[in-house]
């Protein structure tokens, strides 16, 4: 008992140091950077929760880092990815009409596919050419592919920002048909409409920015260095993970 109680102190002890360089933070230095500094909100929302019973899971590709970084924290015994894909506009597929994660998970954003007009046919043919690309990650990144391990655990849903929202909605969707025992959002970045849309699935949304809608463009605007992240670091990071 008062092992735990002197834990708990340390504990309260280093979010309320953390919490200063929190409030001051506007960008962060890089991905890293951005995982310690939600590894100490982590602290303060899971405080109750032993990491046996934690699993942290990452969206490739930038949100593996972060991941991996709490993980490596000691946080959670068990770490693993999970793969939507953005379901992409007619001629512009940097705008988002949903997500994926398997033929019987998608969200689409209805308001974008009746703006756009977009047909069922072309929505039926993108969610096809994401299911393939989400079959090619899935040998690439998970190299051992066990069940995964999500009934009554905590699970930390982890990505580097989110603009709409769409990937991170869909994960938790996915998740949740797993029965964990809570779901945590956590995000460096996110825009205040998207905050709000994500707390409506999980438990807790985590995250350290939230700048207005109209204030913000992209993740990358908030990173000194935001560089891609290949697929080979993607597999890297997962054969650390197999190795242990």
């Amino acid at each position: 008992m008062l092992k735990r109680l002197i834990g708990k102190y340390l504990v309260y002890k280093h979010i309320f140091s953390m919490s200063k360089e929190n409030n001051s933070v506007t960008r962060f230095k890089d991905r890293e950077h951005a995982a310690s500094l939600l590894i100490s909100k982590l602290e303060k929302e899971l405080l109750d929760e032993s990491p046996k019973e934690i699993a942290v899971f990452g969206i490739p590709r930038g949100g593996v880092i972060l991941a991996y970084t709490i993980y490596k924290n000691k946080y959670a015994n068990y770490f693993d990815i999970v793969i939507p894909r953005k379901m992409g506009a007619p001629n512009n597929k940097e705008l988002g009409i949903g997500a994926i994660m398997d033929k019987d998970t998608v969200y689409l954003n209805e308001y974008v596919v009746r703006a756009l007009k977009v047909h069922e046919d072309y929505i039926e043919n993108e969610k096809m050419a994401q299911l393939r690309e989400i079959g090619r990650r899935t040998l690439l990144y998970r190299l051992y592919p066990v069940e995964y391990n999500i009934k009554n655990k905590a699970i930390i849903l982890v990505d580097d920002g989110a603009a709409t929202g769409a990937t991170l909605l869909v994960s938790a969707r996915w998740i949740k048909k797993r029965k964990p025992k809570k779901i945590v959002i956590s995000i460096p970045v996110a825009p205040n409409e998207t905050v709000e849309l994500l707390k409506n699935e999980v438990d807790q949304v985590v995250t350290i920015l939230i700048p207005a809608t109209s204030n913000f463009t992209s993740v990358a605007q908030f990173y000194d260095n935001f560089e891609e992240i290949t697929d080979d670091k993607v597999v890297k990071i997962m054969k650390e993970i197999n190795r242990k």
